[in-house]
């Protein structure tokens, strides 16, 4: 029989046969692939099951007619893609810190054009994959790894709603995204930071505008905090008694949204108990009084012709001034409160520093009086030569 019915997705449909081989499972005469041909109220939904062996072909079958008794009613199924998207973004959005609700925000209204006003179920791959061509090529790597990341959990929840069967944007590839080099200040150039940031033009009260700039670039270089976590950070939070830090980033939270506590160096000690000193704070009083350096940062940059540094690059001099000292990458990942083990931190600052790699392979011993190669030449000399 010659059917256009199961084959859509088949190029010659004038050449397409199909043998019906049973219920709502056709199998194709060219390729010996199966299809699915499901009705409901009415409408079919044909889908290849990519596959030639039948019993897997039956079990995927199977899941087709499934999807298709979940769908919803047609009404709903035509609500656009704008209306469900807007609809995921208020169910998730408890789950979310503000920034990265307003992130999300922002992919929908990127991807707005590309399918403003298309019902759901319509969305095709085609249309996937034209948004993908064309704002591969505008935006960067990031962003549009982004976008499609957004674009695909509103095409699941779509799914997951009976709303459509499958996910059109499944199967684009997100883009790779190249490892920026990281700049770590090294110990001089943080030193000279934060005594030209003191120091300021020489005048008292320059220096007393100053002082919480590098009171809050010295709690970051000694903490490895995030910018938000330090300058959420209340005296309650430090137990001098333990020796310890409570990073709980204050109301907007931590990254993970979860606490963490690290241990205090002595830096870190010395710098909290002379500002708790100079203070005489609450409990629930901020540790530092400004939510950034920015600009005493910059100065002291441009003045002394360093690199342009940013807050986030203290974090990374704690990361490998821990690193150096012998810490293990695990530790150092928790501390910094990373979730992965220490994967993420192995990437970043796994290559830094390659004199500390040299440094410590010296201080690897086999415990080998002598080398292999010198035994065995001891051995073969002293060894009885053979008789004739």
């Amino acid at each position: 029989m010659t059917s256009d019915h199961p084959g859509q997705d088949v190029a010659d449909r004038s050449q397409v046969v199909f043998h019906k081989v049973g219920e709502c499972l056709y199998r194709l005469e060219s390729t010996g692939g199966y299809y699915a041909l499901v009705k409901r109220r009415g409408k079919q939904f044909r889908r290849s099951l990519k596959t030639t062996d039948r019993k897997l072909a039956e079990r995927r079958l199977a899941d087709v007619r499934q999807k298709v008794e979940r769908l919803a009613p047609s009404d709903d199924a035509n609500r656009t893609f704008e209306e469900v998207a807007g609809h995921w973004v208020d169910l998730t959005a408890g789950e979310l810190k503000p920034r990265s609700l307003d992130r999300r925000r922002t992919a929908l209204k990127s991807l707005a054009p590309y399918f403003h006003g298309t019902a759901i179920r319509n969305i095709s791959r085609a249309q996937c994959e034209r948004w993908a061509k064309e704002r591969g090529t505008v935006v960067a790597p990031q962003t549009f790894d982004h976008e499609l990341s957004v674009l695909r959990r509103v095409l699941d929840y779509a799914v997951e709603s009976g709303l459509r069967l499958d996910n059109p944007a499944a199967h684009i590839k997100r883009r790779p995204i190249k490892q920026a080099r990281i700049k770590v200040p090294s110990r001089d150039q943080f030193q000279q930071l934060v005594a030209a940031i003191r120091l300021s033009d020489g005048r008292a009260d320059s220096q007393r505008r100053a002082k919480p700039g590098a009171d809050l670039m010295e709690l970051l270089a000694y903490s490895g905090m995030r910018l938000g976590e330090a300058t959420a950070m209340v005296w309650g939070d430090v137990d001098f008694d333990k020796n310890t830090l409570t990073v709980t980033g204050g109301e907007a939270g931590t990254k993970n949204h979860e606490f963490r506590v690290i241990p205090m160096p002595d830096a870190l000690r010395s710098l909290l108990l002379r500002m708790k000193e100079e203070a005489l704070p609450q409990p629930e009083s901020r540790v530092v009084t400004i939510d950034s350096a920015k600009t005493a940062i910059n100065k002291a940059c441009k003045r002394l012709g360093l690199p342009h540094f940013h807050h986030h690059d203290f974090r990374h001099f704690f990361a490998t001034t821990c690193i150096e000292a012998g810490v293990d990458i695990p530790t150092v990942a928790r501390w910094l409160g990373h979730k992965d083990g220490g994967a993420l931190a192995m990437r970043v600052y796994g290559h830094l520093r390659q004199e500390h790699s040299f440094r410590q392979i010296k201080l690897v011993n086999f415990g080998l009086e002598s080398s292999p190669t010198e035994a065995a030449t001891k051995l073969g000399s002293s060894a009885p030569t053979g008789s004739s």
